[in-house]
């Protein structure tokens, strides 16, 4: 008997301990293989292995979904990666998966991503909010000298 997306169980899981394969094949089989360094093994090795919340979301031994965080579990959580494979999407997994890493996290604690262009639609729809004042500084961008300087810490880190 052939089931349909909708009729499987999903499981789920905590930890980095994945198989690069499986993980790069999740990539490529959702929207955000376009945008990451597949082709790069030991950078992809380095991605799950330095994040320190990783959720992911299983159609039995098959890898359908991931949610990949940069954390101090107490204030802020980098949510870098987030994608569920396209013969997946639309069942509520990547809902899932934000549901359960911020399960993982202090009630206080606030959930940051950057949106890849084709899911910016998306954030808003599970509660998530723009903000205008996100800057990134890209990979080969120097750091200019504008002659300003940076204001000092006050104790404590404000």
């Amino acid at each position: 008997m052939i089931r349909s997306v909708t009729e499987m169980s999903i499981s789920y899981r905590l930890g980095n301990r994945l198989d690069l394969d499986e993980v790069i094949d999740l990539y490529r089989a959702s929207t955000l293989g376009e945008r990451r360094p597949v082709d790069d093994r030991d950078c992809m090795v380095q991605m799950i292995a330095a994040a320190n919340l990783v959720v992911t979301a299983w159609d039995g031994d098959l890898i359908v979904g991931i949610s990949r965080s940069l954390t101090d579990f107490c204030y802020v959580a980098y949510l870098a990666d987030l994608a569920v494979r396209r013969s997946h999407q639309r069942q509520g997994i990547g809902k899932e998966l934000i549901r359960r890493t911020r399960a993982e996290l202090s009630p206080d604690a606030t959930l940051v991503l950057l949106a890849a262009p084709a899911a910016a639609e998306y954030y808003p729809h599970v509660g998530f909010t723009h903000h205008p004042r996100a800057w990134i500084l890209k990979a080969g961008n120097a750091i200019r000298d504008s002659g300003a300087t940076a204001p000092a810490l006050q104790p404590g880190g404000k």
